[in-house]
């Protein structure tokens, strides 16, 4: 009997939701929140797939933990909250080859990626999604360098940690981004908030009426046709 589950990393808690899956099994659940909670305690703060393998007959199980979402290893990574929703306008983050390298090993296990070059291909097509700038640049651009060759000592070599030199200089550089990009967004809600007001107006002025110029117009009503009188009746002698 399987019974897939999605669990808070090193956090799972009784609970009827819970006991409503495990209950028919007729396994210990203290036991199976053990177990989950030490399989996933790297993954705290973070949604972690897992799957119960219970045989019903010995009431014994077993666990296997899958990793989180490419996306919510990304935020964890780069210590933010949620994707940007306006990529094209709008990045959250500048990431290094080295972080993206990171999430890559974390996510390959469970993964269809032959290698891990590919998972890091995967990875940073997540980052476009997201809006996460790779290196200073674009995640498309940096998947382009990515297949070129460009990072492949990194990946080679498994690289994981960004050295504080480098976190300086991309910190540096989105600083200058996010700065860039909040005046932007600050220049259309000006004009956004222009052009309502010029509608507005308009509007009013639609609905204004004519002022009156001092001058009264009499309207004549049209003649009526003069009605022709009969001709007189000669008189009977």
């Amino acid at each position: 009997m399987k019974i897939k589950l999605l669990v808070e990393g090193g956090e799972m808690k009784p609970g009827p939701a819970l006991s409503q899956k495990l209950g028919p099994a007729g396994i210990n659940i203290g036991q199976v929140i053990q177990k989950i909670n030490e399989a996933t305690s790297s993954f705290k703060g973070l949604k972690v797939p897992a799957e119960l393998d219970v045989d019903t007959s010995s009431k014994t199980f077993s666990i296997e933990v899958f990793s989180p979402p490419a996306s919510g290893l990304l935020k964890r990574e780069l210590g933010i909250e949620k994707g940007s929703g306006i990529q094209k306008k709008m990045n959250i983050a500048n990431a290094s080859i080295e972080q993206i390298i990171s999430v890559a090993k974390q996510k390959l296990p469970n993964m269809l990626c032959r290698d891990l070059k590919s998972a890091v291909k995967t990875i940073a097509g997540t980052c476009v999604s997201l809006g996460i700038l790779i290196e200073n640049k674009p995640a498309v651009e940096a998947i382009r360098e990515i297949e070129k060759g460009k990072y492949d000592r990194e990946i080679k070599e498994e690289r994981t940690q960004t050295s504080s030199d480098k976190k300086i200089e991309l910190d540096k550089y989105f600083k200058e981004v996010k700065e860039a990009q909040e005046k932007l967004l600050q220049q259309e809600k000006a004009a956004a908030e222009a052009a309502a007001a010029e509608a507005e107006a308009k509007k009013a002025l639609a609905g204004t009426p004519v002022a009156a110029t001092g001058t009264t117009e009499i309207k004549k009503e049209p003649e009526k046709a003069k009605e022709e009188k009969p001709l007189a009746k000669p008189e009977k002698k």
